[in-house]
């Protein structure tokens, strides 16, 4: 589904920049001058043992410990592999964000957002494409992740 139509179709208002391909936060730290609010990682996580994915969203400039998320969560986790990304989200290194949520008939992936992002004024994220970046008011990602139906978690 296009990122772009669905936030459209649910009046979620972004604006859109366009850049080159980047694959790190610090790439993107080139071309985000412009781009307001907390800019973030995103990793795909899932459980040793049951198999169960989280997409973990943080702000770029924070580190994760796996550890510390594996305690919260109360479970042991590795990062996702390739096909993992594409089985559960549909995209490729690079582009996991959480519209790639979108992709996740299911519903099973579980979204975990640090509290800086989830109260943030502006946030940003690619739309599923490492080549442009969306800047969406707080109250308005609050909005989108509300309209999915996967479950939710703030650290």
């Amino acid at each position: 589904m296009d990122v772009k139509d669905y936030l459209q179709a649910h009046g979620i208002a972004f604006s859109s920049f366009t850049h080159p391909p980047v694959y790190t936060c610090e790439e993107a730290n080139t071309y985000n001058q412009d781009i307001r609010g907390v800019h973030c990682k995103n990793l795909l996580l899932k459980d040793r043992k049951s198999r169960a994915f989280f997409l973990v969203i943080l702000p770029a400039d924070q580190q994760a410990s796996m550890d510390s998320l594996g305690d919260t969560l109360k479970t042991k986790l590795k990062f996702a592999n390739e096909q993992d990304l594409q089985d559960k989200l549909g995209v490729d290194a690079g582009s996991v964000t959480p519209f790639a949520l979108l992709n996740d008939t299911e519903h099973k992936v579980i979204l975990v957002i640090d509290p800086q992002v989830w109260n943030a004024d502006y946030v940003s994220f690619h739309p599923n494409v490492n080549t442009e970046t969306l800047e969406l008011q707080g109250r308005a990602f609050q909005q989108y992740v509300k309209s999915l139906e996967n479950t939710l978690i703030t650290l």
